[in-house]
């Protein structure tokens, strides 16, 4: 198994398996700060982690989303010991016919969603964050390594 093989098994042993993750989603603020400098802004978020990429039940109309409009980069981390660069991007309405198979996962994961989603509100959206880059720390080394860096575009880790 290669390193980038066993960082991926560790995310998905620690933020997969169908199972509701609490990440922090750093974005960047539409207001600078007084010296007139971008900063980051930070919040709890319920996601659910497949394939490189989380996934956030959101609405639209949140400050997040106003900001994902204007620098879709995000950083996002976890209780894990892990913390990610990423891409986000705007799924659109969560009940699209092409989100049906996200809909079913938020439905098994989130236990809140089916009566807290708000899914009848074209504004109740998915939020995906394609993971770039970042890493991840294994202090039992169950794996064999104690710290993974990793490219996901690439599909390398050091």
């Amino acid at each position: 198994m290669t390193k980038y093989e066993k960082a991926m098994k560790l995310i998905e042993e620690r933020c997969g398996q169908e199972k509701e993750e609490i990440i922090a989603l750093a974005t960047i603020d539409l207001t600078p700060s007084n010296a007139g400098a971008s900063r980051p802004v930070v919040r709890l978020v319920s996601a659910y982690y497949e394939d490189g990429a989380f996934y956030v039940s959101t609405d639209a109309r949140k400050n997040k989303m106003k900001q994902i409009e204007k620098n879709n980069e995000v950083s996002v981390c976890g209780f894990g010991w892990y913390s990610f660069h990423g891409i986000a991007e705007n799924l659109g309405w969560v009940k699209d016919e092409k989100n049906a198979y996200i809909r079913e996962k938020f439905n098994k994961c989130f236990e809140w969603f089916e009566q807290d989603g708000g899914e009848d509100d074209p504004n109740s959206i998915i939020l995906k964050i394609n993971l770039t880059e970042g890493s991840i720390i294994d202090f039992e080394q169950k794996y064999g390594e104690l710290h993974y860096k990793i490219d996901f575009i690439n599909k390398v880790a050091d």
